[in-house]
């Protein structure tokens, strides 16, 4: 009976954590500050690289969520019509500055060819969900720009990382956010974690005292998930076989 019982525990837990998904179309109802302080609280139990813990999250909400996301908009709205048009833009763009990331330009470098396939294959079939078809740029602009109004995501959790500690930093976060993720969606919430939102720290900088030493890595939504269909998308997983490398062959 006892292991009976701890199968089926088991297969739940596993249920449980297929059944996530990324959230793209959130309520407006607001987020609990005692339910984000739990969510918070059970973020913490992950484990950390000789428990320095080499992370913080800005928690913006109501004012300060709204201003920051003003400004992102602002300077999407900059930015991705210089994508769109001549080099005489791009130059006016470079000129001015305003709209420039001002952090984690590596978000617009090229995937690794060997990772591409799977970036180009996930983009495909969710911006299909989205009803955006693939030339057209005006409505994927359009689309994406939704990244920088939280998709209505009445909560957005800045995480910062420690510099000092470069991947490690970054290693402990990501456990930590699974975590985090993993509480949210057991209280009924959604998340959706967002490189998009790292391109402009100042922004964030200029509403929290973000310690000196830190850098912003990401974003994660949070809030309760609409009925929106995109909410249902379930992105292609790779099997167990690609995860796992072999023994070399002697």
């Amino acid at each position: 009976m006892g292991a009976a019982n701890g199968q089926s525990g088991s297969d739940e837990f596993s249920q449980f954590l297929a059944s996530r998904r990324s959230t793209r179309d959130f309520l407006p109802t607001p987020v609990a500050p005692e339910l984000i302080q739990k969510i918070l609280s059970d973020s913490l139990t992950a484990p950390s690289w000789s428990n320095t813990r080499p992370f913080k999250v800005a928690v913006a909400t109501d004012e300060i969520r709204e201003r920051i996301s003003q400004e992102f908009l602002s300077r999407w709205g900059v930015l991705s019509k210089i994508m769109r048009k001549g080099f005489l833009n791009k130059l006016r763009i470079i000129y001015s500055r305003y709209g420039l990331p001002t952090s984690n330009r590596s978000i617009a470098k090229p995937y690794p060819a060997e990772l591409k396939p799977r970036a180009e294959r996930v983009g495909r079939e969710m911006y299909e969900t989205f009803g955006v078809m693939r030339g057209d740029r005006k409505a994927r602009d359009e689309q994406w720009a939704k990244n920088y109004s939280f998709f209505g995501a009445p909560v957005e959790l800045f995480i910062y990382v420690h510099k000092s500690l470069h991947i490690y930093a970054a290693s402990d976060a990501g456990l930590m956010m699974q975590n985090l993720m993993l509480s949210a969606h057991a209280h009924g919430l959604g998340t959706c974690a967002q490189g998009a939102v790292a391109i402009w720290d100042d922004v964030v900088r200029k509403e929290f005292d973000i310690p000196k030493g830190y850098r912003l890595l990401c974003g994660i939504a949070l809030g309760y998930p609409s009925d929106s269909p995109i909410n249902d998308f379930k992105a292609n997983r790779i099997e167990v076989e690609e995860l796992t490398v072999k023994p070399r062959s002697k």
